[in-house]
């Protein structure tokens, strides 16, 4: 599948891009540390079919530092070991807030009472809204068939400064 639109060539798609990108910066520059922001974009971006997110947030993941063990485990972390009960919490959000049709009340009381344990208020405001925008994020890239494996690490920081 060929990309159908260019979102950063048209101008108010590129004005668009350029406020979202600026509230994803005041999530990037929470207290959420940024490892955790990458899992869990990577996982919601797993369970949405997007190349292009997946591309970016394993890239960026890395460039920070992240295991490729952690890394190609995020897709399975339920199964595996190498999860603080911290980061499962957040990845069960991750979960329950990209399939929210999956189920009637979307996020459970149990995974919210596990979050609510390991993070202050603040980390928790930037949880929901870095839900909430890497699932607008691939539904945008997936709409236009925005393809992965192209992302060079640090480039969107860069954009967007």
């Amino acid at each position: 599948m060929e990309p159908r639109f260019d979102l950063f060539a048209n101008e108010l798609a590129a004005r668009f891009a350029k406020r979202f990108a600026a509230a994803s910066m005041v999530i990037h520059d929470s207290t959420l540390p940024s490892s955790l922001q990458e899992l869990v974009s990577l996982r919601a971006s797993q369970i949405n079919g997007c190349g292009h997110c997946i591309d970016f947030h394993v890239k960026e993941a890395a460039a920070a530092g992240e295991t490729a063990v952690r890394l190609h485990l995020v897709a399975a972390w339920r199964e595996s070991t190498v999860f603080t009960e911290a980061e499962q919490a957040a990845l069960a959000l991750a979960e329950e807030g990209t399939r929210l049709a999956d189920a009637h009340q979307g996020v459970s009381d149990e995974t919210w009472a596990q979050v609510r344990k390991h993070y202050d208020d603040d980390q928790t405001a930037a949880l929901v809204a870095l839900v909430a925008m890497i699932n607008a994020a691939n539904r945008l890239a997936v709409i236009v068939h925005q393809k992965g494996g192209s992302y060079e690490p640090g480039s969107f920081a860069a954009a967007v400064k």
